[in-house]
């Protein structure tokens, strides 16, 4: 069940379609009036696991303030009105398609504005403060947007449409809140972040398809009876999202950097649509299913659109750098591999021959106190030594940071090519420096620039991984010790190796 909720979610331009599909088969054969009582809890269940991943602590960082605020500008100064005109000319006498359209343009901006900012290789920081401010302001301006542009040709209740949204958006945000802090302190922000989070994106997924397949199940007679409406309803989408995406490229272009102008674009294309489709369908009654019928359709087109806009970002702002899709120059992941040679321990040997040690360091000061050990273990028994560095996935981390998890499918070392980079000419230098230092004490240290492996992800993962596949002798490693109550002996990454590997591991900690 779990992995099908994980393949829905990597797959909604399919999953999406498929169930209105469904819903209309459904509801043309059956009576769908008893699916409103599935409503709420579909609602909940769409909104919730959202925001137990959305971290709201990221509005509050600064930078990239130029970039906020044209991204908000755009999204409450510029497509709401697009969508409120395009209501106006498509749906003259369709009044609650209208809205559909104009709420489809209200709430910025979803979980997926990281995914394709990442994918894309714009700025994620940005894209991450984008998504969390977007989200606040879009759920408090919502009714105003309604009440002052489709008040005249639909009966508004604001204070119904407020009471919805606190409880569509507000109750599970602090549900939200409460639980991300309650998985935090039992697991911490890596335990949380690698084996929690990744859990409730999908769960979101479940309610969204509950809620179009409901919706398009309630619509189904009357599509029935004019085929044609799904067609028209893709017209005015078309326009607003390609106005939208050439509008926020050239205002990019023009006044940001090419990270920052790439999170813009998806900061204001990509509507939180979930959230739309929750409002329509619990805030309008009966009259709702309308509405909801054309955000389900947005749906396809935003996806869609975003995918091929990748393709295109490199045309439009250029390449991250000259050589930005050149693999790394070092390789350190061959390097890592065992010659057949290399283990010549006798099954009978009561000594340990230690032959090959990997160094992990995350090249701090502190580090160094154990790259003295590894070079002295490795001169006693004249071993060989690799230097392992962990490099975070960002994409990871800011996509869970915002509501939506990353964690398969992708090249994380793409989007993180700077960081490796940056990790490598500094073990480099490092190596070389304490070298020379250990090397006026003992005749030979063993680390060698050319023995480096920079890997992207979870670091108690990647160590535990190269070693075993490395089919290393021994683990060197160094800790602070000070990362809270749990970890007062011993470092969280040095904690999670001892645990998980089946090799030895030596932690060396500063006197």
């Amino acid at each position: 069940m779990w992995k099908l909720l994980q393949n829905i979610s990597k797959n909604l331009t399919l999953a999406i379609p498929a169930m209105m599909l469904a819903g209309f088969i459904f509801g043309t054969f059956k009576d769908a009036a008893f699916l409103k009582t599935l409503i709420i809890p579909f609602t909940f269940l769409m909104v919730y696991p959202m925001m137990v991943t959305l971290n709201i602590q990221k509005v509050f960082e600064g930078g990239d303030v130029k970039a906020q605020i044209l991204t908000q500008l755009i999204n409450f100064g510029v497509v709401p009105f697009l969508a409120y005109y395009a209501g106006l000319i498509f749906f003259k006498d369709q009044p609650y398609m209208a809205l559909g359209l104009l709420l489809a343009g209200l709430v910025p901006t979803s979980g997926m504005t990281i995914s394709w900012t990442g994918f894309a290789k714009g700025n994620l920081a940005a894209a991450v403060k984008m998504t969390v401010i977007g989200l606040t302001i879009g759920s408090i301006a919502t009714p105003v947007y309604v009440r002052m542009l489709m008040g005249t040709s639909i009966e508004i209740d604001m204070v119904s449409i407020f009471k919805q949204i606190v409880i569509i958006v507000f109750i599970p945000m602090a549900a939200g809140y409460l639980t991300r802090r309650h998985f935090v302190k039992k697991h911490g922000e890596k335990g949380f972040k690698a084996s929690v989070a990744p859990k409730f994106p999908p769960l979101s997924t479940l309610g969204v398809i509950g809620i179009v397949f409901i919706a398009m199940a309630l619509k189904a007679r009357a599509i029935a009876s004019d085929p044609g409406m799904l067609g028209y309803i893709l017209i005015p989408l078309v326009i607003i999202y390609g106005f939208n995406f050439a509008f926020s490229s050239l205002v990019g272009k023009w006044l940001l950097p090419r990270g920052d102008a790439i999170a813009l674009v998806y900061g204001s294309v990509m509507r939180n649509l979930s959230i739309a489709l929750a409002i329509a369908i619990n805030a309008f009654g009966k009259q709702g299913a309308s509405a909801a019928l054309v955000v389900a359709v947005a749906y396809i087109i935003q996806v869609q659109s975003a995918a091929w806009y990748v393709k295109l970002t490199d045309k439009i702002f250029g390449p991250v750098t000259p050589d930005a899709e050149q693999p790394s120059k070092t390789k350190p992941a061959k390097q890592a591999k065992p010659a057949p040679d290399d283990r010549k321990e006798s099954p009978k040997s009561m000594v340990a021959d230690i032959k090959k040690i990997l160094f992990a360091t995350d090249i701090t000061p502190t580090a160094k106190y154990a790259a003295r050990y590894a070079c002295a273990i490795g001169n006693k028994f004249d071993a060989k030594v690799w230097a392992i560095h962990v490099v975070p996935d960002l994409l990871a981390e800011y996509s869970t940071g915002a509501g939506v998890a990353i964690k398969d499918g992708g090249k994380p070392e793409e989007f993180n090519r700077e960081a490796i980079e940056s990790a490598e000419k500094i073990l480099e230098e490092r190596i070389k420096t304490t070298s020379e230092e250990v090397v006026r004490e003992i005749s030979f240290c063993p680390l060698s620039k050319d023995r480096i492996m920079v890997k992207t992800g979870d670091p108690v993962e990647e160590i535990t991984r190269a070693a075993a596949q490395g089919d290393f002798d021994l683990i060197i490693m160094g800790t602070h010790g000070n990362q809270g109550i749990d970890d007062i002996l011993l470092g969280s990454t040095a904690q999670g190796v001892i645990h998980a590997s089946k090799i030895p591991v030596l932690v060396a900690r500063p006197a």
